[in-house]
């Protein structure tokens, strides 16, 4: 056939991570992290809580952690011991029907002769074990009893082999004396090159020579004498905590058909130093644990060790998904083992979490602060308030899918800066700019920029221009903890970022001062308030806010100052002559007072005022009119759901008054 004939067939890539798969999306992981985060987790917490969650479509770590549980209940459910035994008792019986049927058709047999065999039969004891004993010096009139009874000792010497080495039972099936002389070669030298190991005399020759000689019973491939005794370790401990499962009628009887192995007590003392050995060499690994099997398939010893290894192996990835030791991460997990135990599926849902969190870390999305702890980034806070913004101002718009809201100044002078192109905007091109990037466009899509250039809508930029009035905006936020007891908390701090992005990005001309009041008030950067978690603490002191405000307001005195107060209690605290926090509930007069002086002062400077009054409380929401009145101010009670919207939408009418009218939304 032709070369250019030949069909090529195309399959599921299976050599790793896909080469070509996208990049993991941070967004919802940011999005969900900087959620928790505003809520009073710690950032590495918020991941964590993300991270067990999982993202939409996306498994996590609880969910993997609940499968790998399940595995582990079905095993035990499925199976029971003693499959080996029932195997045992199998041949056994198969053995006396033969012989007996033999003498039936003997009829040359004699009649003393048959019933002293049959007496000698049905005389045998009823444990499997101690029977087959008997039978070891009887002798047989049926070959087919006779290998029937030897398949016993074949059974067991290759199940107590397959318990030490996986898949033994398989590799000795049919096999010759030769084999197993082989077999018993290689334990006398494995036992050697442990015991030289265990006196730090052995030698890399050693264990090469070993596996040169015996490296068909290996399939694992060990590198080293330390592989080769993890992995026989390992298996030897499962076996030994199979035996610890069973009752002790099945131990007892286990151990006296072990004797017949093969036929081989050497056999056996081989495989009693080769436990030893390696208990001697791997004392950390679980040798006396066990497991409560309530199935009703029975195992034979090689896969009854199989399935305590599983087991084990189950465990382990359970405390590798908890992460709950220092220092944990996820590119710990065992993905191999996975793999083995819940399918591959589980390990892409596992490496996919693993890259979202290494591409968070290393995205600077966070980053260590001066004491080591780990905090969103100005960068996740910019992207943060950007989203959060937009979502508002759909809110606030009226009207979902409108365009960003990306706004400079209204009707003003141009800053310099350029943007992309939105939906509804009325700004004026910049025609450089638009004009480079279409060259870019067509030469990077192979077109030929000299021939002619057809603009795209993705090539517009459009001049930003600066408002022609400057405000000075005071945003006071309530920190008591009654704002996140009653859900308020993140709603706030989602306001907080929103008007941040606003003023930092469309209104540069303006200065944003973000207060947080509790028992004191504190100047508050957008990162702090972000990362604020909850204090249970006494005391909603909005004089002392309002102080902050004042000072912030002197330092812009060409600024329109615009007050913005979000609270949902009445003030109980005010601050002292010398600096300390005055706490009283209900509030005292003294408290009252301060605290109209002060709004006063500021009613004087010019401050366009409005309290945002949350919840219900009729206290505060007739205290809050009457402040409203005294500096001709405004009371707005929006659900917490709509803070946001409420809050730019007073920013930017105080603004607007001062700014030719101008409508800033287009």
């Amino acid at each position: 056939m032709p070369a250019h004939h030949r069909s090529s067939r195309y399959g599921r890539y299976a050599g790793g991570p896909d080469p070509l798969a996208p990049p993991v999306d941070l967004s919802e992981a940011l999005a969900a992290v900087s959620e928790d985060v505003m809520a009073g987790y710690s950032p590495e917490e918020a991941m964590r809580e993300f991270l067990r969650r999982g993202g939409r479509g996306r498994e996590g770590l609880d969910d993997l952690s609940r499968r790998v549980h399940q595995r582990r209940r079905d095993l035990l459910k499925q199976h029971r011991l003693g499959g080996t035994l029932d195997e045992a008792k199998q041949l056994l019986d198969k053995a006396l029907r033969l012989e007996r049927e033999q003498f039936l058709r003997d009829a040359r047999m004699d009649p003393m002769d048959r019933s002293f065999r049959e007496m000698q039969l049905d005389g045998l004891p009823r444990s499997t074990a101690a029977a087959v004993s008997e039978l070891a010096s009887y002798d047989w009139q049926s070959d087919s009893a006779r290998e029937a009874y030897e398949q016993i000792k074949d059974l067991l010497g290759r199940e107590i082999l397959d318990q030490r080495f996986a898949g033994m039972k398989q590799a000795l099936e049919n096999a010759t004396d030769a084999d197993r002389e082989a077999v018993a070669e290689m334990l006398r030298d494995l036992n050697e090159l442990l015991e030289k190991h265990g006196r730090g005399e052995d030698t890399d020759e050693d264990f090469q020579d070993f596996m040169a000689k015996h490296g068909q019973h290996f399939p694992e491939d060990p590198q080293s004498v330390d592989e080769l005794i993890d992995t026989l370790a390992q298996r030897s401990a499962a076996a030994q905590r199979m035996l610890n499962s069973m009752t002790p009628e099945q131990r007892q009887e286990l151990m006296q058909l072990s004797a017949q192995a093969f036929g081989s007590p050497d056999l056996m003392a081989q495989l009693g130093q080769l436990d030893a050995n390696l208990q001697a060499l791997r004392p950390g690994e679980d040798w006396s644990g066990s497991e409560r099997f309530q199935g009703g398939e029975g195992l034979g010893l090689g896969d009854g060790t199989g399935v305590l290894q599983d087991i084990a192996e189950l465990d382990a990835l359970a405390d590798e998904l908890s992460q709950h030791h220092e220092g944990a991460n996820l590119d710990d997990l065992d993905l191999d083992a996975l793999a083995r135990q819940l399918g591959d599926d589980a390990a892409v849902s596992a490496r996919t979490l693993a890259e979202l969190e290494r591409a968070m870390r290393e995205s600077g999305y966070l980053q260590r602060d001066q004491d080591g702890d780990l905090r969103l980034s100005p960068r996740a806070v910019r992207r943060l308030g950007k989203s959060l913004l937009r979502d508002t101002a759909q809110r606030l718009s009226g009207r979902p899918g409108a365009r960003d809201t990306r706004l400079a100044g209204a009707a003003g002078e141009p800053t310099g800066a350029t943007r992309e192109w939105q939906f509804g905007d009325a700004e004026p091109w910049d025609v450089t700019r638009t004009l480079t990037n279409a060259i870019t466009r067509t030469v990077a899509e192979g077109g030929d920029a000299g021939r002619g250039l057809r603009i795209d809508v993705r090539d517009i930029e459009v001049a930003e221009t600066e408002a022609r009035t400057q405000a000075a905006v005071a945003l006071l936020v309530d920190t008591s903890f009654s704002m996140a007891a009653e859900g308020r908390w993140v709603p706030m701090k989602r306001t907080s970022l929103a008007l941040h992005h606003l003023v930092s990005t469309r209104f540069r001309g303006d200065r944003l001062q973000l207060i947080g009041f509790g028992r004191y008030a504190r100047d508050l950067r957008i990162e702090e308030l972000t990362s604020l978690p909850p204090r249970r603490e006494q005391g909603t002191n909005l004089h002392h806010g309002l102080l902050l405000a004042t000072r912030f307001f002197r330092k812009h005195p060409s600024a329109q100052p615009v007050l913005l107060v979000v609270t949902d209690g009445e003030p109980t605290a005010h601050l002292l002559p010398d600096g300390e926090s005055w706490f009283s509930w209900p509030a005292e007069p003294a408290t009252l007072r301060a605290t109209v002086q002060e709004l006063d002062r500021l009613g004087r400077l010019g401050a366009q005022t409005t309290f945002f009054r949350l919840g219900d409380d009729p206290g505060l929401e007739r205290f809050l009119l009457r402040m409203a009145e005294r500096v001709d101010g405004r009371v707005v009670a929006p659900d917490p759901a709509d803070l946001g919207s409420a809050v730019l939408q007073e920013y930017l009418d105080a603004r607007s008054k001062d700014a030719d009218d101008a409508d800033p939304w287009g």
